[in-house]
């Protein structure tokens, strides 16, 4: 069994690394600090088992299971929590595989025989139990000539639908991605404005609205060239957006 450890903290991962070793038939093949590294390791390695930290800054262990559920050969996942009795009903009651920190030898033993792939619907419900509410990503997915691509939602300008794909267009270029406009603003919120049936605009980068002397309008973004067009019943919505910026609202 191959097995990637994944824990922010070096010495949580030096113990987990030194009972891995007492169990026969289990290889340790990578080490990762956070939920970003952890991915890339995945597709390199490619593990049998994950063994995930769910607390890490940045990506945590949730939303890396969440990422790693769409690799073409994805890994079983056990995860590693200092949660109390309360969260841990949400993992038996998913049927999810853990181990309790400080983690002890037989019980990860157990944990590794019964790892299974995760669905990303117990992901979902997972993320929910433990937050109130499912965590808005901080990546989002893609995948490019068969390897995933992470790109940092703080850095996405736009989302645009065309046919089944969503184009993510972003600081380093654009990606393709098969998801909704509609879950993706309802997972980000206020995060993103509504400009047009087909379009989500980043509220971060908004610099402006403009009209074009046939009457149409368009939205203008920071650091980029392209305009995005805004639909008559979008218009108001956006004015109001841009005037509590105290931008021009075209």
């Amino acid at each position: 069994m191959r097995v990637l450890i994944v824990d922010d903290e070096a010495l949580a991962r030096d113990r987990l690394r030194s009972l891995l070793e007492t169990l026969p038939d289990c290889e340790v093949v990578g080490e990762a600090a956070g939920g970003r590294e952890a991915l890339e390791l995945a597709q390199r390695l490619q593990p049998d088992v994950v063994l995930l930290d769910i607390r890490m800054p940045g990506m945590d262990g949730l939303e890396a299971a969440r990422h790693l559920g769409t690799l073409e050969r994805p890994p079983a996942i056990v995860f590693a929590t200092a949660y109390g009795d309360y969260a841990l009903e949400a993992f038996d009651a998913q049927a999810v595989d853990y181990v309790l920190k400080p983690v002890r030898r037989e019980r990860l033993e157990r944990a590794l025989a019964q790892a299974r792939r995760l669905t990303q619907a117990q992901v979902a419900e997972l993320e929910a139990a433990h937050g109130g509410a499912p965590r808005a990503r901080t990546h989002i997915c893609a995948r490019l000539r068969g390897n995933l691509q992470l790109v940092p939602v703080a850095e996405v300008y736009y989302f645009q639908a065309d046919q089944k794909y969503v184009t993510v267009r972003h600081r380093g270029g654009e990606v393709l991605i098969e998801e909704s406009l509609k879950s993706l603003e309802r997972e980000f919120g206020e995060r993103f404005v509504r400009v047009h049936r087909n379009a989500l605009v980043a509220a971060a980068y908004l610099a402006g609205m403009e009209r074009t002397p046939e009457g149409r309008c368009y939205v203008r973004l920071k650091g980029i060239e392209d305009r995005i067009e805004v639909s008559r019943r979008h218009v108001p919505g956006l004015r109001r957006r841009l005037k509590a910026l105290g931008m021009a609202g075209g």
